[in-house]
Order: C-alpha cells, then sequence, then structure tokens
C-alpha cells in the first residue's frame, strides 16, 4: 500500500486515551447507552486512526465526520445507540453496510463472531483493510461491490448496519436479512420541495419471513449514497 493511501500513523505522538474518555463519558453512556460491551469497545477503538490525518483533532467530536467526498463517519452517539438497540450477541454474523475506513467494522467486530463489510469505495476500502490489519482485527471479511446490494454469498446475516441515512430499503439487503435478524438503519424523511429532512433511527426485524420496523429516536445524519428514492414529481 502506498504512503498516499494509508491512514495517518503518526499523529505527533499525541496521546487520545483522555479524547476517547470523554467521548464514552460525555456522549456516549448520557444518551442511554448502558451497554458495558459497547462502551468498552469504542472506549478502547483508535478512532483517530480513522479519519484523515489533518481531522485527528476532531476525530472524537459529536458529529459527522467527512472523510471522502459525500462520504461521512457516522456520529459516535448515533453508532453507539444502534449498536445497543441491535442487541449483538458474541456468536452473530454481521453485515457492515458502508464502513468506509473500517471504524464501524471495527466496533461490530468486538461484538460478534463475524462480520462482513461491503464497501463500494476501493480506496476507502483499501484503508479500512489497513486499518483493520494494524489493530490485529481478523473476523472481518472486506467486500468491494455496491452497497445497496449487499453480500448475499455470506447471507443470511443476524444483524446488517447501514452506515448512513437512506430513503429508501432495498429489497435486496432486506432478503440477506435471517429469520429473527435485526436491521439498523436511520431513514430520512423530507419536508416541503425536498427542502429538508430530519431522520428517523429503525429498527428493523424479520419474524416468519416478514419485514416489519419500530422507531427508536431522532438521527439526522448524512446520507449514504446508492439508496436514493426516484424522483417524483406532483402537478
Amino acid at each position: 500500500m502506498s504512503a498516499s493511501t494509508r491512514p495517518a500513523e503518526n499523529q505527533n505522538f499525541r496521546d487520545f486515551t483522555a479524547a476517547r474518555f470523554h467521548m464514552v463519558e460525555g456522549q456516549i453512556r448520557p444518551n442511554k447507552v448502558t451497554d458495558e460491551r459497547i462502551l468498552e469497545a469504542l472506549g478502547r477503538l483508535p478512532r483517530e486512526i480513522f479519519v484523515p490525518s489533518p481531522m485527528a483533532g476532531i476525530a472524537y467530536s459529536d458529529e459527522d465526520l467527512q472523510i471522502a467526498p459525500n462520504r461521512y463517519l457516522m456520529e459516535p452517539m448515533v453508532l453507539a445507540r444502534l449498536l445497543q438497540e441491535a442487541a449483538i450477541k458474541p456468536g452473530h454474523r454481521v453485515l457492515d453496510i458502508g464502513p468506509t475506513t473500517g471504524y464501524s467494522s471495527a466496533a461490530l467486530a468486538a461484538l460478534a463472531q463475524e462480520v462482513v463489510a461491503v464497501e463500494c469505495d476501493p480506496v476507502l476500502m483499501q484503508k479500512a483493510v489497513f486499518n483493520l490489519e494494524t489493530l490485529k482485527i481478523t473476523n472481518v471479511e472486506a467486500q468491494l461491490g455496491p452497497l445497496q446490494e449487499g453480500w448475499s454469498h455470506n447471507g443470511p446475516y443476524d444483524i446488517i448496519l447501514i452506515n448512513g441515512s437512506i430513503d429508501r430499503l432495498p429489497d435486496a439487503l432486506a432478503a440477506q436479512l435471517a429469520e429473527g435478524g435485526r436491521l439498523m438503519v436511520v431513514m430520512r424523511h423530507y419536508g416541503p420541495a425536498q427542502a429538508a429532512h430530519t431522520g428517523e433511527a429503525r429498527l428493523y426485524e424479520k419474524i416468519h419471513g416478514a419485514l416489519s420496523y419500530r422507531p427508536l429516536f431522532d438521527a439526522n445524519i448524512k446520507p449514504l449514497p446508492g439508496f436514493s428514492s426516484p424522483a417524483q414529481f406532483k402537478f
């Protein structure tokens, strides 16, 4: 891997331990995340290596971070709450959609038996693989492909996580959810003239082959490309 595609390996010898602690204790725990497995995993994971080097100083801020054109690292609090609602067990198999540089995959790897990470951007996938190898995480399989198609070859999955807000849930992803499985996502709702949107975190669950959902909380995270609804015109 060339140096130009590597995530930052040297952050000017800065110690991000305090930043991780404050992220967990100041952002995540106060926002109804009580699962100690999640708190411990995010408290150990060096989020600064998953962002471009100039952004290392804001890696733990409570916002979505743009790391490539139209691609973002999800806000830590929203990710943590989705992980908690997913109720991931150590034996679960997880499909991680759009992990960018691999932060969500690394978090999922600490909670589940196996993670399949599907990324459509080859540069981001290369960075994700490098980051996971650097952290010696061995239970994540990275695959390059269209995000909306998932990765049926390894399905079905107990858990599916979509890293960004979407307009519609593709049938291909719903089909890859195992019976009793859970799919975690933020759905966008647009206002008049598509001028603004709100987001709603949802938990989809497959019971007797049918998919239903329940709303969880408001979450206005950045959209994930490839999941827009076809344009509709009203006269």
